[in-house]
C-alpha cells in the first residue's frame, strides 16, 4: 500500500504540474482547443492513442471480449491497432489537418457547418455529441473501485471525486497542450504496465506453452460455465463464435473514425513529416496497449476457480461479472504489479476523460454558446466559458458514475454507455470521411446519416432494457439488435452506404462553395529534394 500511495502521489504531482506549465499556451481558443496547431508527431500520437483506451478497454473489454473469444480476443487489439490507428492517419490525417485549418473549423460539428455551409447542421452535431459523449464519460470510472479495492478499504466516490478533480484541474489550467503532454506521460505509463502485467500472468502459469495447454483444455467437458462446443476453442486461431468476433473488431477500429475526441487529435498536428512520425508511434502504441489488453484477457478462464471464490461468478447460474475478470487475476499478482496496475488504469482513465471533456466543452461552447450569444465573445470569455463546461461535464460524468454504483438495479446508464460509441460513429463517420474526399455529397445525406446513427442507437437501447422484443423479428434482426456491438456497426457501415446514395438524388452545394473547400488541397507548395525527388 505505501508503494501504491507513493506512486500516485509522484504521478498526481505530475499531473498538475505539466497544467501549470502549459497554462501560457491557453489564453486563446486556438492555443486552449488546438494547442495553436504545433503538437509535435510524439504527443499528438501518444494523445489518439490515450484517448482511444481508456480503462474500458483493459478492465471491461479486455474482461469481456478475452473471456468470450480467449485468445483470439487479441484480432479485436489487432484490428485497432491496425484499422483504427494506421489506416485512420493515413486516410484521415492530413486530409483533416489541411481542411479543418482551411475552413477554420475547430471542432467536428463546425467542419460540418462551414463545409455544408449550415449552421442548423452544426448545432444539430453538437447536440448529438453533448447527448452521447456524456454518459461514455462517465464509462471511463467503471473497474476503478475493483481495482482500488485491491490495495485500499475506501469509498469508491472517493476514487471518482480524486480522479474527476485532478483531471479537471490540469485540462483547466492547460487545455490541449496539457492534454497532450500528459497523455504522453500516460501512454509511458500504460505500455509499461501492460508489458509487466502480461509477463506477471504468464510466468504465473508457468509460462506461455503451459498457459496456452490450459486454454486449449477449456471445454464443455471441463468448465463449468464455458459456452464453446468444442474443446481448444479458447486457444484457437479465430476463437469459438469468429462472425462476432467481427463485429467487435469492425466496432472498435473502425468506430474511432466518426468519433469527434480522436479526429479533433489530427487538428492540431503541426507539420506534413510529423504525420508520418505519428502514423507509425500511434500504431506501434495501439499493438502494445491494445493488442496487449486483449491477449491477457484471453487468459481469463484460466481462474475461473479464483472468480467463483469472489464472486465473479455465480456457481449456480454461471453469469460472469466482466468488470471483475481482470481484477481477480490481478489479485493473485504481487504487490508491485498491482501497484503499478493502479497507476495504469488511472492513467488510461484520466487521458481519456480529460479528451472527452474538452471536446465536449469546446464544442458546446464554439458550436453552440457562441452562435446563440447576441454579443461578439472575446477570446477570453471564449475560453472561460468552456474552462466552465469543463467542470460542468466532469462534474455530471462524476456523479452518473456514483450513482450507478450505489444502485447497480439501474440499467439505463449502463445501456447508454453502451451505445455511445455507436451512436457517435454511426452519425458522423460516414459524412466526415465522405466530406474530406467527394465534392458529390449534399447536406441531405448528412442530415439522413445523423437521424440514422442516433436512431439505431436509441432503438438499441429501447430493446436492451427490454422495451421492444425482436426475438420475433427474423434471425437478421434478432441478431443485429443482440448487443450494442452488432447495431453500432450497422449503423456506421449503413452510413457509408446511405450517404452516397442519398446524396445521388438529392440538391448538390453551391459549386462556387465546394470548391472553395477543396481549393486547399490544390495549392503550390515547395520542398526540398530530400522530401520529393522532383521530375
Amino acid at each position: 500500500m505505501a508503494l501504491t500511495i507513493i506512486l500516485l502521489i509522484c504521478f498526481f504531482a505530475l499531473m498538475i504540474g505539466v497544467g501549470l506549465y502549459t497554462r501560457k499556451n491557453s489564453t486563446d481558443v486556438n492555443g486552449f482547443v488546438l494547442g495553436g496547431r504545433s503538437v509535435g508527431p510524439w504527443l499528438t500520437a501518444f494523445a489518439f492513442g490515450t484517448s482511444y483506451f481508456s480503462a474500458v478497454i483493459f478492465v471491461g473489454y479486455a474482461g469481456q471480449f478475452g473471456w468470450n473469444f480467449g485468445l483470439s480476443a487479441t484480432w479485436a487489439g489487432l484490428g485497432n491497432a491496425f484499422i483504427g490507428s494506421l489506416l485512420a492517419w493515413n486516410i484521415l490525417g492530413r486530409r483533416t489537418r489541411v481542411m479543418t485549418q482551411h475552413l477554420d473549423a475547430k471542432t467536428m460539428p463546425d467542419f460540418f457547418g462551414k463545409r455544408f455551409n449550415s449552421s442548423k447542421l452544426k448545432v444539430a452535431a453538437s447536440v448529438i455529441v453533448f447527448i452521447f459523449l456524456i454518459p461514455y464519460t462517465a464509462s471511463l470510472y467503471n473497474g476503478l473501485s475493483s481495482l482500488f479495492g485491491l490495495q485500499f478499504d475506501i469509498p469508491y466516490w472517493v476514487v471518482i471525486l480524486v480522479m474527476a478533480v485532478l483531471t479537471g484541474v490540469y485540462v483547466i489550467f492547460g487545455g490541449y497542450m496539457a492534454t497532450a503532454i500528459n497523455d504522453f506521460i500516460q501512454g509511458i505509463i500504460m505500455l509499461i504496465g501492460i508489458a509487466a502485467v502480461i509477463i506477471a500472468v504468464i510466468n504465473q502459469n508457468g509460462g506461455l506453452v503451459e498457459s496456452m495447454k490450459g486454454l486449449s483444455a477449456i471445454g464443455e467437458s471441463t468448465s463449468a460455465v464455458a459456452t464453446a462446443g468444442w474443446n481448444g476453442a479458447y486457444a484457437s486461431f479465430l476463437g469459438p463464435d469468429p462472425l462476432a468476433l467481427l463485429f467487435v473488431v469492425i466496432l472498435t477500429s473502425l468506430g474511432t473514425w466518426g468519433l469527434p475526441q480522436m479526429v479533433g487529435k489530427f487538428y492540431a498536428i503541426k507539420s506534413e513529416k510529423d504525420i508520418h512520425k505519428g502514423t507509425v508511434i500511434s500504431t506501434v502504441f495501439a499493438i502494445v496497449v491494445a493488442g496487449g489488453c486483449y491477449f491477457l484477457g484471453g487468459f481469463g478462464r484460466l481462474y475461473e476457480s479464483q472468480m467463483i471464490e469472489s464472486g465473479a461468478i455465480n456457481a449456480e447460474t454461471g453469469k460472469v461479472l466482466f468488470d471483475r475478470i481482470i481484477p481477480t487475476m490481478l489479485s493473485t499478482l504481487p504487490d508491485i504489479i498491482i501497484a503499478v496496475v493502479i497507476v495504469l488504469v488511472l492513467s488510461a482513465s484520466m487521458s481519456t476523460l480529460s479528451s472527452l471533456v474538452l471536446t465536449s466543452s469546446s464544442t458546446f461552447t464554439l458550436d453552440v454558446i457562441k452562435p446563440l450569444s447576441k454579443k461578439t465573445m472575446t477570446e477570453k470569455k471564449q475560453v472561460l466559458i468552456m474552462r466552465i463546461f469543463i467542470v460542468f461535464f466532469i462534474v455530471v460524468s462524476a456523479v452518473i458514475a456514483v450513482i450507478k454504483d450505489a444502485n447497480p438495479q439501474i440499467t439505463f446508464i449502463a445501456q447508454m454507455m453502451g451505445v455511445s460509441w455507436g451512436a457517435l460513429a454511426g452519425a458522423f463517420l460516414a459524412p466526415f470521411l465522405y466530406g474530406l474526399y467527394w465534392k458529390g455529397i449534399t447536406k441531405a445525406s448528412t442530415i439522413v446519416c445523423f437521424v440514422w446513427g442516433c436512431s439505431i442507437a436509441i432503438f438499441q437501447m429501447v430493446v436492451s432494457l427490454g422495451g421492444i422484443s425482436v426475438a420475433d423479428w427474423g434471425p437478421v434482426l434478432s441478431y443485429i439488435f443482440k448487443s450494442s456491438i452488432n447495431s453500432g456497426v450497422v449503423a456506421m457501415v449503413g452510413g457509408l452506404i446511405i450517404v452516397p446514395v442519398v446524396s445521388m438524388f438529392t440538391k448538390k452545394l453551391d459549386k462556387k462553395d465546394v470548391d472553395g473547400a477543396f481549393e486547399c488541397y490544390e495549392e503550390k507548395i515547395e520542398v526540398t529534394k530530400k522530401a520529393n525527388l522532383g521530375k
